[in-house]
Order: C-alpha cells, then structure tokens, then sequence
C-alpha cells in the first residue's frame, strides 16, 4: 500500500554543514559545508544564532514542502561535528535517516555534487564523527566537489582543504551552492531518492555559459 511507499521516502528535518569554526577558515574548501547552510538560510529567511546546549549555530524555520525545518553548523570543529549534530537529534527526537549532511569531498571534481542515501565517511573526519556519534552511517549526505590537490601527500591535502579557493573558483562556487539549495529543496518536496537523479547528474563548469 501507499504507507509503504511512504516509508521509502526520505525527507531531512535537519541539514548540518560542517566546517570549522574561527574566522581563518571562512571561505576555505573544508567549510563549503558551512557556506551551504548560509545560503540555505539565507534562502529560506532562517536566522542562525550560537546555541550552546547544541555546541553550534541552529536555526529552524518553515520549509519549502510546510513542515519545520532546522539547519545547524557545528562549531566543535571538523573532528569533533558528531557531538553538536546527536545534540539536536536527542533533544528533536530526529532519526539519523531524516538528517542530511553537507560536506566539502577531495574526490569530486569542483562543479560536481553527489548526492546520496547513506554511505561509509571516506576519510573525512567530520563524517566519522558523525557516523560515530549516530551509532548509523544510514543517513543521507551531500557531498560538494573541491577537486584534489596539486601536492601528494598529507602536507599537500591539508594546505588544499584548508586553502581558499581562486577567484574563478570562488564564482564557481556561487553556483554550485545556489545548485545545492535547489537539490535540498527537491529532497524537501520529493524526497533524497527521487532527488539524487538530478543532483547527481548535472556538472557545473568553469567554461560554461550562464
């Protein structure tokens, strides 16, 4: 019957960008995450402010598809995001599939979002925390492209993710974050399953006309 079908559709009640906090790590590859909940916010007029019981900046709102909709970034640092994150899924009562997650991904290209159900943190350490602090890696994530770094190595890795991006890039970006409100708000409205067609299929270029 239909309450099984209904069953299968996952819809977010909390979207968490991770990034770090402090000043020197705005616009930076690794907090993408961060800046996706900003334009979410700024789209939605959800106003972030620091709640402490949640070690992070927490808004909540009406959401496109009318039900009540909460963004958070936790500001526990990378490493530590799952405590800020099992902080609002106690005190909301939400279950780990009705949080979408937002993170920067060295094995995308930038341009490139993937968008998907549930999945292992593959190496990001925001994402282990994450998955740690859930007790479930059953929840569904957005990953945003920031491309490899030019140097091997972890010295090489570290200065990407924690570099700001070109200016070229940074216009780039504007784009792909307004691509990334818009699959949020088909995973409002449809679902993540129905919504990963699209955000999984489109590439944004630097070359290309807009």
């Amino acid at each position: 019957m239909s309450q099984a079908t209904e069953k299968k559709l996952v819809i977010p009640q909390l979207i968490v960008g991770l990034g770090n906090p402090e000043p020197k790590y705005d616009d930076t590859r690794h907090n993408i995450g961060f800046a996706a909940i900003d334009a979410l916010a700024k789209t939605w007029g959800i106003s972030l402010t620091e709640n402490r019981k949640f070690q992070g900046e927490f808004g909540e709102g009406m959401a496109i598809n009318g039900e009540k909709i909460r963004l958070l970034k936790p500001l526990t640092y990378m490493n530590r995001s799952g405590q800020s994150i099992v902080a609002v899924t106690q005190w909301y009562k939400i279950l780990p599939e009705s949080v979408l997650v937002i993170y920067d991904d060295m094995d995308l290209p930038i341009g490139k979002t993937r968008l998907r159900l549930s999945g292992s943190a593959g190496g990001h350490n925001g994402m282990k925390s994450a998955i740690a602090h859930l007790h479930s890696d059953n929840f569904p994530r957005l990953r945003i492209g920031i491309g490899k770094p030019k140097k091997d190595g972890d010295s090489g890795t570290v200065s990407h993710v924690l570099g700001k991006f070109s200016q070229e890039e940074a216009n780039l970006m504007k784009e792909v974050l307004g691509f990334v409100v818009e699959c949020t708000e088909l995973c409002l409205k449809q679902g993540v399953e129905m919504a990963m067609n699209r955000c999984n299929s489109k590439v944004i270029s630097l070359n290309q006309d807009s």
